[in-house]
C-alpha cells in the first residue's frame, strides 16, 4: 500500500484574537506563495501518482486549495480537519492493508505524529514542511509488515 502524506501549503495567519475560533481557522485560504507552493507539488505529483490512487483532504480552506492544485477528484473527511489523531488518519486509510494508494492533504501535527509512528520514531521527531509530502509504503518481508520512506519532496527544491 502506498501512502502520500501531503501538508497543506501556506496560508494565512489568525489575529491573536479569534485564534481559538475553529471556523476562522477551517477558513483561512493559501497566502500566494501557498498557490506556488501547491502548484509546484501538483505538477511533480501528477507525474508520479499512479492508477487508482484516491485523494482525500481535510474539510479546511487551506488543504482544500492545495489539493485543487492536482486537478483530480477528492473526498473531503472531517477525521483529517485539525486535531485529527493519528489513529484517526490510519484508520480512514487502512493502513497498512488499503488496496488502493491513497494521497492525505492535512495538517501537522497529525501527518509527523503518523509518519513518526509508522517509521518508529518518537511522535515529536518528524516535522512536516509546509506544502510538502512523505510518501511511504507498506510492504512485508518474512511475516513482518514494514514501512518504506519511497521519497520526500518539498515544494522549494522543485
Amino acid at each position: 500500500m502506498d501512502l502520500i502524506l501531503w501538508r497543506h501549503a501556506e496560508a494565512g495567519g489568525l489575529p491573536a484574537d479569534i485564534r481559538d475560533d475553529v471556523r476562522a481557522d477551517l477558513a483561512r485560504p493559501l497566502t500566494g506563495r501557498g498557490e506556488k507552493q501547491a502548484s509546484r507539488i501538483a505538477a511533480w505529483l501528477d507525474r508520479q501518482l499512479p492508477e487508482g490512487c484516491h485523494m482525500v483532504v481535510s474539510p479546511a480552506r487551506r488543504c482544500e486549495q492545495t489539493a485543487l492544485a492536482l486537478g483530480r477528484k477528492y473526498k473531503v473527511r472531517p477525521e483529517l480537519a485539525p486535531g485529527a489523531t493519528t489513529a484517526q488518519l490510519l484508520e480512514l486509510v487502512q493502513w497498512p492493508h488499503g488496496g488502493s494508494p491513497i494521497l492525505v492533504v492535512g495538517h501537522q501535527p497529525v501527518l509527523g505524529q503518523a509518519i513518526a509512528q509508522l517509521l518508529g520514531l518518537q511522535a515529536s521527531d518528524c516535522a512536516i514542511k509546509k506544502g510538502a509530502i512523505w510518501w511511504l509504503r507498506s510492504r512485508e518481508r518474512e511475516g513482518v509488515v514494514q514501512t518504506v520512506v519511497v521519497t520526500v519532496q518539498s515544494p522549494e527544491v522543485l
